[in-house]
């Protein structure tokens, strides 16, 4: 199983998109070693703005460079990115639907060793409420990569939640990334489970554990938690035993709840959550702990997939 950087892949995908669109431009908080955006300000510094702890400041410029037809991509840890600046968000960038692309690195759980201060679980909520805002949730590197050339085509305010660690790569290199499309990546009759992040790896992983007990699942990828259309969701629910949401959140105000919302007046199976119960992160040893502690697991997964079928 290959395991990739998300956070290099995003770094290096920044740098190869500027030496072709000069209007890109980048942003960060005093993390750009963390974040890679160091990549960006080694290759083109003219075009790269040190912020310092200043990330409410931050987003108020990118909004300003918007407006002279420039690309701002501004950077922190997804908790400070999101939450320290959601008034600049909401009232800069959002309200007037300025090309300003948020990226919140070292999102979840994967800051395993800073603790809940650190540790967002409440982002993709945070940002899935404010009209025009996109949020995406990649997967793995590759994706990663498509993700952030998509954001640069697509004009209005992004948000891009990416992981602190080397994950499994389950998707292709080829094509392009396509917002608000599901990404099936194991078909299964038995049950659907809809995942984002880290969790696509448990939840293939899940999905080859449960074959062995005679349970096929279907694994989809849900990279885009909004816009998340209806009609994508229908297509792979129809004819399961039990739809499994499974994300490295909060299960308040995520993809489970999003995908609930466009459901909610049809008739569908039992839905079951895998993610954060209402807790703020912790601190541990290491990051496959600090999942196992919060659940976010496959053999969790499992667990749910069988109650489902048995109708527990």
């Amino acid at each position: 199983m290959t395991l990739e950087n998300l956070r290099e892949a995003y770094g290096k995908t920044l740098v190869e998109l500027g030496a072709v669109n000069k209007n890109i431009v980048v942003l960060d908080a005093d993390l750009s070693k963390s974040t890679r955006t160091i990549l960006f300000q080694e290759a083109y510094p003219d075009r790269f703005f040190e912020m310092s702890i200043a990330e409410q400041n931050m987003v108020s410029v990118a909004a300003g460079l918007s407006l002279v037809g420039k690309i701002p991509f501004v950077h922190s840890f997804a908790v400070f990115a999101t939450g320290r600046t959601y008034d600049q968000i909401r009232q800069s960038v959002c309200i007037a639907g300025l090309n300003v692309k948020i990226c919140g690195s070292s999102c979840g759980l994967s800051d395993f060793g800073d603790g809940a201060t650190h540790q967002s679980i409440e982002d993709v909520a945070l940002m899935r409420v404010l009209p025009n805002m996109v949020v995406l949730v990649p997967a793995d590197a590759n994706e990663t990569r498509k993700m952030v050339k998509a954001m640069v085509k697509h004009y209005g305010p992004m948000y891009i939640r990416i992981n602190r660690n080397d994950l499994p790569v389950f998707t292709s290199e080829e094509g392009e990334y396509e917002i608000g499309k599901l990404y099936q990546l194991k078909d299964g009759e038995d049950i659907a489970i809809f995942a984002n992040g880290v969790m696509v790896s448990k939840a293939m992983i899940a999905s080859d554990m449960l074959e062995r007990k005679g349970i096929y699942a279907k694994v989809i990828n849900a990279s885009t938690v909004k816009p998340l259309e209806k009609e994508e969701i229908l297509r792979y629910i129809k004819g399961v035993k039990g739809i499994i949401v499974a994300e490295e959140h909060s299960i308040i105000g995520g993809l489970g709840s999003a995908i609930l919302e466009q459901i909610r007046n049809v008739k569908h199976p039992p839905v079951e959550f895998i993610g954060i119960k209402d807790k703020f992160g912790t601190s541990t040893n290491n990051y496959e702990e600090l999942l196992a502690h919060y659940g976010l697991t496959a053999e969790a997964i499992v667990d749910t997939a069988i109650s489902l079928v048995r109708g527990e």
